[in-house]
């Protein structure tokens, strides 16, 4: 049986996760897009690939002028809200990014955004993705990713008698639920991004510390409930169901899972 196409489940549960981690994100950062990508020009056109709820779009459309075009692409909007409820100037284009882009949108974006695909593309598949989104962009364009390296975890706590044994188990049981959820080509982004021919390469790396970053594990605890719930292995799903109250009791005493976040930004070559 193949694995569903997202690891997680469009409802209203995951959609507030996404929301939220939007909203902690650019706390984190200080930015939506990174400073040094000009947002001057009224008639940008911005690109927001995967968008998901489409966040992104909405809290950009507060903050540049009506003029900005701003598109989503997913391969499923179910996450956003109605249409009727968007923003004019946001549009929607069904794509998939380890696909070929169509050739209407070949050169066409100023920016293009991507967010939060550690759990969707293979290490195998991050090459291809970086192609087809190059194309996207304008000469001179620039492309912003932003990830979390899973790979950082690590165990805070406020108390270090305090005992992490199940917070430690219930990452150990997700990553075992599929090969997507233990990627490794977050931190090659840069080196990627070079491979593919971007320049003026940046990267800024963030570690949430105190009640901010408990506050990212609060809402990433809610992936291994879903996870319980997608899983096509009865296994795992028993073996998390079991694990996760314990986790809990560990995170209501002040342990809690903290990660490096990644932001890397390049531009198309004029």
């Amino acid at each position: 049986m193949s694995a569903p196409e997202y690891v997680f489940a469009r409802d209203y549960l995951d959609n507030n996760r996404i929301n939220l981690q939007h909203y902690l994100w650019v706390e984190v950062f200080g930015y939506l897009l990174h400073p040094d990508i000009p947002l001057q020009n009224p008639n940008l056109k911005i690109a927001d690939i995967a968008t998901g709820t489409g966040t992104v779009l909405t809290d950009l459309s507060r903050r540049l002028p009506p003029s900005v075009q701003l598109d989503a692409f997913d391969i499923s909007f179910q996450a956003m809200p109605p249409r009727e409820l968007l923003p004019p100037n946001i549009n929607l284009h069904q794509w998939d990014i380890k696909t070929d882009i169509p050739k209407e949108f070949e050169g066409v974006y100023d920016v293009v955004h991507i967010r939060q695909l550690t759990f969707v593309l293979l290490d195998d598949e991050i090459e291809t993705a970086l192609r087809n989104v190059f194309k996207l962009l304008k000469p001179g364009g620039y492309l912003q990713w932003a990830d979390v390296d899973v790979h950082s975890l690590r165990i805070e706590k406020v108390n270090q008698e305090s005992s992490t044994a199940a917070l430690e188990k219930i990452v150990e049981i997700t990553r075992s639920a599929d090969r997507r959820l233990i990627p490794h080509w977050i931190p090659e982004l840069p080196t990627l991004f070079e491979k593919t021919g971007f320049k003026d390469i940046k990267s800024d790396t963030r570690d949430a510390s105190g009640y901010m970053g408990y506050t990212f594990h609060e809402c990433v605890l809610m992936v291994h409930g879903m996870i319980v719930q997608n899983s096509r292995n009865d296994e795992v799903a028993q073996r998390l169901r079991i694990a996760f109250p314990e986790a809990l009791k560990e995170t209501y005493q002040g342990a809690y899972h903290a990660w490096t976040r990644w932001t890397v930004i390049g531009r198309k070559p004029e």
